[in-house]
C-alpha cells in the first residue's frame, strides 16, 4: 500500500503554504506517487501561468517533482473502477469532480490512500481511504 497525492496538496507545495518534506517523512516506507491526470493538471497550471517568471517557477517545480515521484498510468483496470465509481456516485445523487473521480479510481486500483485538501469529494468514494493533511501546513499558513 502507497499514498497517491492529490493535485491540491501539490499545488500548496509549491506555493509554499505546505511543508511537503515533512509529510514525505511522516509517510515514511510507503510508497508516494502521484495520478497521471495530477500530472496534468500541474503542466496545465504551468502553461496558465500570467507571466514568465511564474512560469519558469511553476515548471521548475512540476518537472523536478514528476522525476522525483512516479507518475502512475490511467489503463483499463482504472477505466473499469472509474466507470463503475462514477455510475454509483450517480446513482447517490452526484458525481464528484472528474480529475478527482480519476485520482480516486487510481488510488483505488492499486489499494492506495489519497492525501488531500478535498477531504469532503474524495470521501464519498466508496472504500477509498483518505488522509488529513491539516498537520503539514507550514506555520501561519491557512491552506
Amino acid at each position: 500500500m502507497g499514498v497517491i497525492v492529490d493535485t491540491s496538496v501539490l499545488i500548496a507545495a509549491e506555493r509554499g503554504t505546505l511543508r511537503f518534506e515533512a509529510l514525505l517523512t511522516s509517510l515514511g516506507t510507503q510508497s508516494v506517487a502521484i495520478a497521471a491526470i495530477t500530472a496534468s493538471e500541474l503542466l496545465h497550471g504551468c502553461h496558465r501561468a500570467n507571466s514568465a517568471a511564474v512560469r519558469a517557477k511553476r515548471t521548475a517545480f512540476v518537472e523536478a517533482l514528476i522525476e522525483a515521484i512516479p507518475v502512475i498510468p490511467f489503463g483499463l483496470a482504472e477505466a473499469r473502477l472509474h466507470a463503475q465509481l462514477w455510475a454509483e456516485l450517480l446513482r447517490k445523487g452526484g458525481a464528484i469532480g472528474p480529475h478527482d473521480m480519476l485520482i480516486g479510481a487510481t488510488a483505488l486500483a492499486l489499494g492506495d490512500t489519497v492525501v488531500t485538501f478535498n477531504q469532503r469529494d474524495f470521501k464519498r468514494i466508496p472504500g477509498l481511504r483518505v488522509l488529513p493533511i491539516d498537520r503539514f501546513l507550514a506555520q501561519g499558513s491557512t491552506g
